[in-house]
């Protein structure tokens, strides 16, 4: 194994790096960072502009990592061996892989969203959580979903605990973001239907029609939708609780729904 290329934590290469853990700091310079080989590896294959990555030969043991590195490698991306205690310093998470790339943001305006025919798509109004955001984005991307929109969000979609909750389907699944009136015009002025999730809905999902060019909206875990998805072209759903909890976690409830919607569109019921 050769000697690192940077060996301190204190490197200007890995402090500006880790600055980037703060979303100032990427509002700022337009990169995230990119943590574990699957999700390095993903980002490469979409096409993310990949600024320089860190890889510390001593943690790349998985095949996703080895993986990741080949790609780099393959794409000439600038890349710095570091010591464990260099990569300490970058790395977001405690699933230390060995390989850490900082990547370009990828566009978020709405305006510049595309839509196939018959789009399905989930739209998270004020969600807070970055693990929530990415596990419903790899629900997105497994019931095949067009796109996701963040309405008057409160988390970055490319926060790094997001990137590595949504398994780099970040960069797979077209993300958009605007103000909850914003979205709700725009999604009327494309033709998609609004199914909003409500805890005091009236109808199940699977008695609603969720076929069709089709937005599911759901709200923050703490205080669910807004006004602004009440209107009486909105139709709102709820899924039944049995128990003493009155809702599921945004995660799951999206889940739950985007399934349901493939099922029907698959099914033709």
């Amino acid at each position: 194994m050769s000697a690192p290329q940077i060996a301190s934590a204190a490197n200007p290469r890995i402090r500006a790096a880790a600055r980037l853990r703060d979303r100032g700091a990427r509002d700022e310079a337009g990169l995230t960072i990119v943590d574990g080989g699957r999700e390095v590896r993903r980002a490469l294959e979409a096409g993310v502009v990949v600024e320089e990555a860190f890889v510390c030969e001593a943690l790349v043991r998985t095949d996703d990592a080895r993986a990741a590195v080949s790609a780099l490698e393959t794409a000439r991306a600038r890349t710095w061996t570091t010591s464990k205690a260099a990569f300490a310093k970058v790395a977001f998470g405690e699933r230390a892989e060995g390989v850490v790339a900082i990547v370009r943001i990828p566009s978020t305006e709405l305006a510049g969203l595309r839509l196939p025919e018959n789009p399905l798509v989930v739209v998270l109004e004020a969600v807070e959580k970055p693990g929530n955001l990415g596990a419903v984005l790899r629900s997105a991307d497994g019931a095949g979903a067009d796109a996701l929109i963040l309405a008057d969000p409160r988390t970055d979609p490319f926060n790094p605990n997001a990137v590595r909750a949504s398994a780099g389907t970040a960069f797979t699944v077209p993300i958009a973001t605007a103000s909850s009136t914003g979205v709700r015009d725009w999604l009327r002025g494309h033709g998609l239907r609004i199914v909003a999730a409500r805890v005091d809905a009236d109808t199940d999902p699977w008695d609603a029609d969720l076929r069709g060019p089709l937005a599911i909206a759901l709200g923050s875990e703490a205080g669910g939708l807004g006004a602004t998805w009440s209107m009486d072209d909105v139709t709102a759903v709820r899924l039944p609780m049995h128990g003493i909890a009155d809702s599921l976690n945004v995660s799951v409830a999206a889940a739950v729904l985007l399934y349901e919607a493939r099922r029907q569109r698959d099914r033709g019921q």
